[in-house]
């Protein structure tokens, strides 16, 4: 997933493994030093796109987004989201608890959306582009 941020009316985009829940809320960890987490102490509005492998000539899935972007700081709700990260990615408890406990140099986002673009030439294809507000 892209996250794009910014400071000063100066956009920055990174890249981010990312997990989500039934909720459609978007988490991923992050040092607290990197640009993007030092923008969102100052700016939580973010936007992002999220984009299906594909090469040259397949058709196009992808999902654009926009929303608030949250560092996850009591100890509950960062284990709550580290759930559904470890069940993505396979992470081992330990880092898990590491992280929930700021002791990894790493901590949770969360980004709760507040408009998604779908993108879609599979699914949608006389219309693929298909706008949802939450």
């Amino acid at each position: 997933m892209q996250v794009a941020t910014s400071r000063d009316d100066k956009p920055w985009v990174c890249s981010v493994y990312f997990a989500f829940d039934d909720k459609r809320n978007l988490y991923w960890i992050s040092s607290t030093q990197r640009r993007h987490s030092q923008e969102l102490r100052n700016n939580e509005h973010v936007a992002g796109a999220i984009v299906l492998p594909h090469t040259m000539g397949d058709k196009v899935r992808g999902l654009q987004f926009e929303g608030i972007a949250k560092e996850i700081t009591d100890q509950k709700s960062a284990a709550d989201a580290m759930q559904w990260y470890a069940k993505r990615f396979g992470l081992p408890e330990d880092r898990v608890k590491r992280i929930v406990e700021n002791t990894d140099g790493h901590v949770v986002y969360m980004i709760t959306p507040s408009s998604y673009v779908l993108f879609d030439e599979v699914n949608f294809p006389d219309n693929p582009r298909q706008e949802y507000a939450v």
